[in-house]
């Protein structure tokens, strides 16, 4: 058996992490998003003379290339290494992913605070953003937040029938 017939198996097993098909989509539309306005940002932000512009920069364009690495590893297959690292990334839980990606995003906004560095970024921290929110989990629907309420409501009636019901 070749590597990708048994890989195939482990790609086939469900995801447990609770994000629909097109959420995934998303996330993934905006990690590229924001690959792209981080490598433009950050070329453009290490045009410069100061030091902390053009660290913020590099760091920019490192960005970048993870969040490439990690969302679409089909665009670095130049890389020997990109496949493994992507599998290792789709098996982050999302609020995992949402911290490294927000904390990736904000770290060159703290070395070097200009606009060049807000929007650059900006678009990498949503993706954390949307990440985070995909760890909280799906809404509930209204029949069974309408069943909670009359349970609850039926357990405070029976609470203060016995207290107020009861003989003194």
């Amino acid at each position: 058996m070749s590597s990708e017939e048994t890989a195939a198996p482990s790609k086939a097993a469900p995801d447990d992490d609770g994000m629909t098909w097109w959420y995934r989509w998303l996330c993934k539309i905006a990690g590229v998003l924001g690959g792209i306005s981080c490598a433009v940002s950050g070329v453009w932000n290490c045009v410069t003379v100061n030091p902390l512009n053009i660290a913020a920069g590099v760091w920019m364009v490192l960005n970048a290339f993870v969040l490439f690495l990690c969302e679409v590893p089909f665009c670095c297959q130049f890389i020997e290494f990109a496949n493994a690292i992507a599998a290792r990334a789709d098996k982050f839980k999302p609020w995992q992913k949402a911290l490294f990606y927000c904390g990736m995003a904000l770290f060159p906004v703290f070395l070097s605070f200009s606009i060049t560095t807000l929007f650059g970024n900006a678009i990498a921290f949503a993706t954390g953003v949307l990440y985070g929110l995909a760890s909280l989990g799906k809404k509930g629907d209204a029949v069974t937040y309408a069943r909670l309420q009359h349970q609850k409501q039926g357990d405070e009636e029976r609470t203060a029938g016995t207290v107020n019901g009861a003989p003194e």
